[in-house]
């Protein structure tokens, strides 16, 4: 299955964080700390999230940005190699 990050999900709906943050009343620096590291988030504030931006949950990587990204870089350079 597809997944993406909270980041992701929401650049894909058009939303700034600062809008993100005023829907769900929590300051946009929350809502960016959670997206580089959902690991903590608090699972009403993830449910809203999901909701907003549209998406299943089992759509959204609940993790650290930098091991999602890390291993799709990785991922494309082995079938580059292939």
């Amino acid at each position: 299955m597809f997944q993406m990050t909270l980041r992701a999900a929401r650049v894909n709906r058009g939303f700034n964080l600062k809008e993100v943050a005023s829907i769900v009343g929590k300051c946009p620096e929350t809502i960016g700390k959670y997206e580089n590291d959902s690991t903590e988030i608090p699972r009403g504030l993830f449910l809203d999230l999901v909701k907003l931006y549209g998406v299943p949950e089992e759509m959204i990587f609940c993790g650290k940005e930098s091991v999602f990204t890390g291993f799709h870089r990785r991922s494309r350079k082995k079938q580059k190699a292939s």
